[in-house]
């Protein structure tokens, strides 16, 4: 009775597929009918550029936050992306995810980077030489001298210090020993323990 009734009973569905096959081929001819046969076009994406914003990671750093079922999202533990709806729990996997495919899609920027000309690598030589020189015209010689003189005196109040500490330490030491010195010629041994050996 088991044996027999097994096939019969079988309450699987069975798959046509070819006629799934069928219906996979007529969606696609529909679609491409209403596209009118032309492809559509690539997308369009930004070159990749530099951010213009500093990424904040250190402003969550060793604080609590309270999370519960009603906590919103961007609250959660972790960072928050919020171009990317995400949440990535420590701050490496979080710029690995900024500065990953993903991330730079939803901004619209592909991950190509536009090529430098001559010209402009010479601009940006120029202006970074330019930095260089203002930083030096900044760098006062008077205040320098000022800084040097700071340090110094510094230095020698520290080794004052110092001095003074072995000094202090010296003394201990020689009265210590004179201590010692008194109590032998006293009869004294030494100090030892308040109990009385049986």
């Amino acid at each position: 009775m088991a044996s027999g009734s097994g096939a019969k009973n079988d309450f699987r569905r069975k798959w046509d597929k070819d006629e799934y096959e069928e219906l996979a081929q007529k969606r696609l001819t529909e679609e491409r009918e209403k596209k009118d046969g032309k492809p559509f076009p690539p997308v369009k994406r930004e070159l990749l550029r530099h951010r213009d914003y500093k990424v904040d990671l250190e402003s969550k750093l060793g604080k609590t936050i309270v999370i519960t079922k009603t906590t919103p999202q961007a609250e959660m533990g972790g960072y928050y992306c919020n171009v990317c709806d995400c949440v990535v729990k420590d701050s490496i996997n979080f710029l690995d995810h900024i500065n990953g495919k993903k991330h730079q899609r939803n901004l619209g920027m592909s991950m190509r980077v536009e090529r430098s000309s001559l010209d402009q690598v010479k601009k940006r030589f120029e202006a970074n030489k330019k930095k260089i020189e203002e930083k030096q015209k900044e760098y006062d010689f008077e205040e320098r001298m000022k800084e040097l003189r700071e340090e110094e005196e510094k230095a020698k109040a520290y080794k004052k210090e110092k001095q003074k500490e072995k000094k202090r330490k010296a003394d201990e030491d020689l009265n210590f020993e004179e201590d010692d010195e008194m109590a032998a010629v006293m009869g004294f041994s030494g100090f030892g323990s308040s109990k009385k050996g049986h």
